[in-house]
């Protein structure tokens, strides 16, 4: 996608926020210019996902693009049944990434050596991750179709699999949809043809773009004037008194700072460094 990306807009400097799996579909934010500078904010975000788990069956993807390892009966669950087996993923918890997976293991991804038929010898790592809601949308033995709200690295194919194992049936993803990914949404969404199309008739910025403080807007945000402006630039430390940020406990307990030149352009981000607050990244204009 990066890749196609960079050919139809003609520009080096493109990143993607988040792996999709070959078998996934959905939103994919995609940065370009000075926007891939803020890919680690993006990638940070909470992510929001449609999945469809087909119970009975296990594969070593743990999806449908695997081989299967197992099939057993599905009972003849209740949805108590299966809100019971889900209440236990909800909030914080530990997950075992699959093998068939993007990390990387003595420096390269631990699927290829799993391709590779080294699947037996990886050690995986259980990773916290945090569940923000677990909803079971659609209930058709074997079909389970479940709306998942999670932390970034989180594993919706770990999640199935764990399911699975809960319900003692096995279980494997069948179908996931990212609906959303941090601000993004999948209704907002353009495709590739799309984004072809607004470039060949100049409509890019105005159809497709957006601004690249749009993945910034959950932190607090000061306008300087130009003498501020120009320490900024510097990468001068600005002292506390030189911006009011009045006494709101929510703003004090964000990280960054973003600052805004007085024309309103998007000047810098700023975080704390000792009682000062030091410009991280300064965009140019």
């Amino acid at each position: 996608m990066v890749a196609r990306v960079r050919r139809i807009l003609r520009e080096k400097r493109v990143g993607h926020a988040g792996t999709l799996d070959p078998a996934a579909e959905g939103v994919l934010p995609v940065c370009v210019g000075q926007a891939t500078r803020v890919v680690e904010y993006l990638s940070d975000a909470r992510k929001v996902y449609a999945a469809l788990l087909g119970l009975g069956i296990s594969t070593d993807t743990y999806d449908r693009e695997g081989r299967v390892t197992a099939k057993n009966a599905v009972p003849g669950f209740t949805p108590d049944d299966l809100e019971k087996a889900l209440s236990r993923f909800r909030g914080k918890i530990e997950q075992l990434p699959p093998v068939y997976s993007a990390i990387k293991i003595g420096g390269q991804p631990a699927y290829k050596a799993a391709r590779a038929g080294e699947a037996e010898g990886l050690e995986m790592q259980a990773r916290p991750v945090e569940i923000y809601r677990l909803d079971i949308t659609a209930w058709d033995s074997p079909w389970l179709k479940i709306w998942v709200e999670c932390s970034k690295g989180t594993y919706i194919r770990s999640l199935a699999y764990d399911i699975g194992e809960a319900l003692g049936c096995g279980a494997f993803m069948a179908g996931l949809v990212r609906v959303q990914s941090g601000p993004f949404h999948l209704k907002d969404a353009h495709t590739l043809e799309a984004v072809e199309a607004a470039q060949q008739s100049g409509q890019l910025e105005t159809t497709v773009l957006q601004p690249l403080d749009a993945v910034l807007t959950d932190w607090p945000a000061w306008v300087v004037d130009d003498a501020t402006a120009e320490k900024v630039r510097q990468g001068r430390n600005l002292a506390p008194g030189l911006l009011n940020e009045g006494l709101d406990p929510v703003a004090a307990e964000k990280p960054y700072r973003r600052v805004y030149t007085a024309e309103g352009q998007l000047l810098a981000l700023l975080e704390p460094e000792g009682s000062e607050w030091h410009p991280a990244k300064v965009f140019t204009m």
